[in-house]
């Protein structure tokens, strides 16, 4: 009876259950994004994991990093949790989600900082995207949730 009760130990021990690694940036990161004059489009997805319209267009920005991930389109998902939630919330619902697109922890202690220079006429809510394209001077904001023929629009007028 010993060897049973060993034995999901055994099991366990030898399970990976790490998460994917979510890196916390900052604003500079933000700025460098917003900034960048190469020829990368940005997709900046603020999102959380207790956001429903978040986590409900989450797929459709998937499926734009599968389909552009080769056409100078980044894809990033920025994750304005709360930092107490970053390895029980956000990692787990990266892992449990299966997120090919980078993901990434924003972690800046005052919301107005970030929040104006995203954009200026961002109100704080969720879902919120910015899309840039510096090179061709394109920049779109969306405080909204987006469907993926929205957001395959607004990448093609950037590209």
């Amino acid at each position: 009876m010993k060897k049973l009760a060993i034995l999901p130990v055994l099991l366990f021990g030898f399970c990976d259950v790490r998460s994917q690694d979510v890196p916390m940036i900052q604003i500079d990161q933000l700025s460098y994004w917003k900034n960048n004059t190469s020829d990368t489009v940005y997709v900046l997805n603020f999102w959380a994991t207790w956001c429903g319209p978040c986590v409900a267009e989450l797929p459709e920005f998937e499926k734009l990093n599968k389909n552009y991930k080769d056409k100078n389109v980044q894809v990033v998902l920025i994750s304005t949790d709360f930092k107490r939630n970053l390895e029980t919330d956000v990692k787990s619902f990266v892992l449990k989600h299966s997120l090919q697109s980078r993901v990434v922890f924003l972690n800046e202690p005052r919301a107005n900082d970030y929040i104006n220079l995203v954009h200026p006429d961002w109100s704080g809510s969720l879902p919120a995207t910015l899309i840039v394209a510096n090179n061709k001077s394109y920049q779109r904001f969306f405080e909204q949730k987006l469907s993926y023929e929205e957001l395959e629009a607004a990448v093609k007028a950037a590209l």
